[in-house]
C-alpha cells in the first residue's frame, strides 16, 4: 500500500504534510510510536510509566522511587529505556526535573540507542525548528534555566556517546528549545493529559483552528485520523491548542508557544467570537475573572470549594448569561467535574446535560471533544437508571467516536459494551 501522506513545503508555513491519495472521513491516516515520551510529573503516581495506563496501587521502582508500573511485566519491558533515567533521577533526588527536561533526557537516551523505526522518520530531529530567534528575553531565560537543569540531570552528556547525537542535540539549550516547540501532549481516551512525547514525522503537521485531522492515543501510540474527506495534494492539519477560546486568545497562545500568527479561516473571520462572548460584557466578565481561582481549586482537587464557587456564580451572575457563553460553559463544566468527584450524581448530570447543546455548536461533528462529553453524560444517565436517555446519548457518541477514535480504539469498544448493556436492561424492564 502506498503511503497516504508525504512531506512538502507549505506556502507561508515552511514544512508540512499533504495527502498523496484521497482520504475518507474517519480513515486512519498514520500511526506512530514516540521517539521519546514520559508521564507528566503531576500524574507520576497514577499512570504506568511504560504503558501509560491509569491504575491504582502501581509498583514503584525501588531505585529512583519515582517510576511506577502496572506489574512486573511492564517494569521489565520498561527497563531498557529506564535504566539510564533511573540513575539520573537518583542523582538528583529529592528534586524532580520538569516534564520537558525529562523528555529531553529520554530523547538523548533514545538517540544513543537508535531503532530501525527512528531511521524511517520523514523529519529528523536535526531539522526540527528551535525558534530561538523568535523568542522573547523572558522565554529565553526560562529555557536557559531548563537547559541548566538538563546539564545537572544528565551530567555526562558532553562525554557519553555525544558523537552519536545530531550536532544541535549536543547543546542542551537548543535541545530544550526543540523539545518544547515540537512535543505533543499525550492524552488518555477521555482526552485528559497524561504525558508528553516527541513524534518526529508528525511534527511536520501544521496548525489550523478548524483542522481536517485529529489525534487520539492508544497508550503512547499516536493515531492521526481524518475528520473530513481530504483530496490528493491537500494539506493535512491539526489543532495545536484547545480551540475553545476567542480568536485573540488563540492567536496569543500560538504566538507565545509556537511563534507564528494564525491566519486560518476561523481566525481571519473570527466566526465563533460573537457566540463565545455572547451577552453584555458587564454580565459575563465576572465569570471570566473568577476562572483562574476556580481552576486553582480544581488543580488542588478542592472539589467542595470548587462546587461552592461554581454554583454560586452560576446562580447569581450566570443566570443573566446565555449557556453559549464560553466562560459560563467552562464554569458549568467544572461544576460537573466537582459533582462527579463528590458523588453528587443528580447535580452532575444536570450540569452535564446543559453543556451538550453548546458543545455541538463549538465542536462540529465529528469531534473527539464532543464525543467524549457525550460519553461522560451518558455514563451519569446510566448510573441514575435513565436507561433510554443513556442509550440515546451513547448512540450520539458512537456516531462521532467511530470516526474520531476508530472501531478498534478501547474507548469505542467500551462504548459499544455500554450500549449493549442499555439495550439488555431495556428488554429486561419491558419483559417484566
Amino acid at each position: 500500500m502506498p503511503p497516504k501522506l508525504t512531506r512538502f513545503v507549505s506556502p507561508g508555513k515552511g514544512n508540512g504534510l499533504r495527502a498523496t491519495v484521497r482520504i475518507g472521513r474517519g480513515e486512519l491516516v498514520y500511526s506512530a510510536e514516540p521517539l521519546a515520551c514520559c508521564v507528566s510529573n503531576k500524574l507520576a503516581r497514577d499512570v504506568c510509566h511504560h504503558c501509560f495506563s491509569r491504575r491504582e496501587n502501581l509498583l514503584r521502582c525501588s531505585q529512583c522511587k519515582m517510576a511506577r508500573y502496572c506489574n512486573i511485566t511492564c517494569q521489565k519491558q520498561a527497563w531498557c529505556g529506564h535504566k539510564r533515567e533511573c540513575k539520573c533521577l537518583q542523582s538528583l533526588r529529592p528534586r524532580v526535573p520538569t516534564d520537558s527536561v525529562r523528555l529531553a533526557a529520554r530523547l538523548i537516551f533514545a538517540l544513543l540507542s537508535p531503532s530501525k523505526s527512528s531511521s524511517e522518520e520523514l523529519y529528523t530531529l536535526e531539522e526540527h525548528e528551535s525558534h530561538l530567534s523568535s523568542m522573547s528575553e523572558n522565554k529565553l531565560l526560562g529555557l536557559s534555566q531548563l537547559a541548566s537543569m538538563l546539564e545537572l540531570y544528565v551530567p555526562d552528556l558532553a562525554q557519553e556517546g555525544a558523537s552519536a547525537l545530531p550536532p544541535s542535540c549536543r547543546e542542551p539549550f537548543s535541545l530544550i528549545a526543540k523539545v518544547t516547540c515540537n512535543c505533543f501532549t499525550i492524552s488518555d481516551g477521555e482526552l485528559q493529559e497524561i504525558g508528553v512525547g516527541l513524534y518526529p514525522s508528525l511534527s511536520l503537521l501544521n496548525h489550523d483552528c478548524g483542522p481536517n485531522c485529529v489525534m487520539v492515543f492508544v497508550g503512547t501510540k499516536l493515531q492521526l485520523r481524518a475528520v473530513r474527506d481530504i483530496n490528493p495534494e491537500e494539506e493535512l492539519t491539526i489543532s495545536y491548542i484547545e480551540t475553545l477560546s476567542p480568536t485573540e486568545e488563540r492567536r496569543r497562545q500560538l504566538e507565545d508557544q509556537y511563534h507564528f500568527t494564525c491566519r486560518c479561516q476561523h481566525c481571519d473571520s473570527q466566526d465563533k467570537d460573537k457566540l463565545m462572548l455572547s451577552g453584555h460584557k458587564s454580565t459575563w466578565y465576572p465569570l471570566k475573572e473568577a476562572l483562574p481561582r476556580l481552576e486553582g481549586l480544581k488543580a488542588e482537587s478542592d472539589w467542595r470549594a470548587l462546587l461552592e464557587g461554581c454554583s454560586h456564580l452560576l446562580t447569581t451572575v450566570g443566570c443573566d448569561v446565555s449557556d453559549e457563553n464560553l466562560y459560563k460553559l467552562r464554569i458549568t463544566d467544572m461544576a460537573a467535574d466537582a459533582c462527579i468527584h463528590l458523588g453528587h450524581w443528580e447535580e452532575a448530570v444536570g450540569y452535564g446535560e446543559k453543556t451538550l447543546p453548546v458543545y455541538s455548536q463549538y465542536f462540529p461533528d465529528p469531534h473527539p471533544v464532543h464525543g467524549v462529553q457525550l460519553v461522560r453524560v451518558g455514563k451519569l444517565q446510566h448510573y441514575l437508571e435513565r436507561i433510554e436517555d443513556a442509550l440515546d446519548t451513547f448512540k450520539q457518541a458512537h456516531r462521532i467516536m467511530k470516526l474520531t477514535h476508530g472501531d478498534d480504539h478501547p474507548m469505542t469498544a467500551d462504548l459499544l459494551m455500554k450500549m449493549e448493556e442499555c439495550r439488555t436492561e431495556i428488554v429486561q424492564f419491558n419483559s417484566r
